[in-house]
């Protein structure tokens, strides 16, 4: 018994990591052809955290790359099919959620919420566009906060800002970088994961009752009015498929699925939980012509001979944002390396030639 509770070693991968997080962001910006899950560790990075305590961190990572996984290939495979419908005009993306959760948000009822309102907010893009539509929340790991100021000004005091629960706290007593912020995360994104699976296996999302999402948030009375009346439309349509015994077998009636994501900003944290797993053997990625990659010899998505890959398995869906997509920073190098369907954040600041 004593093997299984004792603290595990951090990887070499991990120990690159920590080194970077204590060394005031200094990297040693070498080339590297080759990408392994802590090759960011090379390159110059931005909106960057250090922590004092280099024992910390190396606690803190080597208990993350313990955890187990909180999403699976099987459903990021499953994200990246759904992906495509919308890429050839077959579906609609949706994605919603916090700009930045909070571990209080960690909580049954708000959880509900976000959810109740992504399915209404499906349920009029269904109804009105006649496509599938896909749901990604920003949920469930969205809480970095990237900053234009490392600092701010606090009763005539220069204090660090804050940067997310994950990093440290909004009271200004709580504003150095703690890395066991970093394991908590894990297990706030982890409850909500499993809240968010289970509330959808128990109905919450079945069709044959779409007001009880109610609409509480909604102060507007004619859109109350109009989202009603779509509502019974509905509900008069499977009225009369249960009347013919067409809904019978519709499990797709009584739930939906929901994906989570958020931005790929603390990259400790995102290699820590990067795994080289099999991709599921029901997967097989095709390309229209006009998306086939440039060249059938590159490799970028580093497939092993028997079939794995590298999944970050912190979440089915993580973006680059607009202050860390430097074309030869550490953001990018991390996620050209990893098989989850990612996104980058592309604004009026971004020049042409980045792109």
């Amino acid at each position: 018994m004593e093997d299984l509770v004792k603290p595990s070693a951090l990887s070499t991968a991990g120990e690159a990591a920590a080194e970077v997080k204590v060394a005031n962001g200094i990297q040693t910006n070498g080339e590297t052809s080759s990408w392994t899950p802590s090759s960011w560790t090379t390159k110059p990075i931005k909106q960057d955290v250090t922590y004092d305590d280099r024992a910390a961190v190396s606690k803190a990572l080597a208990k993350l790359e313990r955890c187990p996984p909180i999403v699976t290939p099987t459903e990021i495979c499953k994200l990246k099919r759904n992906l495509r419908d919308v890429a050839l005009g077959k579906a609609f993306l949706l994605q919603g959620g916090d700009c930045a959760e909070l571990f209080d948000y960690c909580e049954s009822g708000m959880i509900e919420s976000k959810i109740k309102l992504l399915l209404q907010m499906s349920l009029i893009l269904i109804y009105g566009a006649g496509k599938p539509v896909v749901r990604i929340a920003r949920m469930a790991g969205q809480f970095a906060k990237p900053r234009s100021s490392p600092t701010e000004q606090h009763n005539g005091k220069t204090i660090t800002a804050f940067r997310g629960d994950n990093i440290n706290g909004y009271d200004p007593e709580e504003r150095t970088p703690d890395p066991s912020r970093l394991v908590s995360a894990y297990f706030h994104s982890a409850a909500t994961s499993n809240y968010i699976r289970a509330s959808l296996s128990s109905g919450i999302a079945d069709l044959h009752s779409p007001l009880d999402w109610e609409l509480g948030h909604v102060k507007d009375s004619s859109i109350k009015a109009k989202y009603e009346t779509i509502v019974n439309s509905i509900t008069e349509s499977l009225r009369f498929m249960k009347t013919v015994g067409a809904d019978s077998a519709a499990s797709s009636l009584e739930t939906v699925e929901l994906f989570t994501s958020h931005e790929g900003l603390l990259l400790e944290y995102e290699q820590s939980l990067t795994r080289l797993l099999k991709t599921p053997s029901s997967y097989h990625p095709s390309y229209p012509s006009t998306l086939l990659p440039s060249s059938k010899k590159d490799n970028s998505n580093h497939i092993t001979e028997d079939g794995k890959q590298y999944y970050n398995t912190s979440a089915h869906f993580l973006w680059i944002g607009d202050r860390t997509r430097q074309p030869h920073g550490a953001h990018i190098e991390y996620f050209r390396g990893i098989a989850n369907p990612i996104g980058l954040k592309i604004g009026p600041s971004m020049p042409a030639a980045d792109i």
